[in-house]
């Protein structure tokens, strides 16, 4: 992607960026703690980065902004809907990813 100019890489960065949302949005059975473990990442992490990219350029957006834009609806709703509880076994392997970590 090197020889693309500055605006058109962004530009699909983007375009993926929103794909992969729209992903996340067709499979909500996939659960934050599972996207965790597996990826190391979750939905709530990509809320937190949109919010780090804004404060990076003096943009001013607060994470309920954020989470309800990654989310496509408020965080506390899209929770009570689509978030189960955590297993033991999410739990457990959630504690062995981050001990493996250091």
């Amino acid at each position: 992607m090197q020889h693309l100019d500055d605006a058109t890489r962004t530009e699909l960065e983007a375009a993926a960026f929103r794909r992969l949302l729209k992903h996340l949005d067709e499979h909500k059975e996939v659960q934050n703690i599972d996207l965790m473990v597996l990826a190391g990442f979750c939905r709530n992490c990509f809320s937190k980065w949109l919010v780090n990219a804004a404060d990076e350029r003096d943009v001013s957006l607060d994470l309920d902004a954020a989470r309800e834009y990654v989310y496509g609806m408020p965080y506390q709703e899209w929770k009570d809907k689509h978030q189960t509880p955590a297993s033991p076994e999410q739990l457990a392997a959630l504690e062995a990813r981050h001990s493996h970590k250091g």
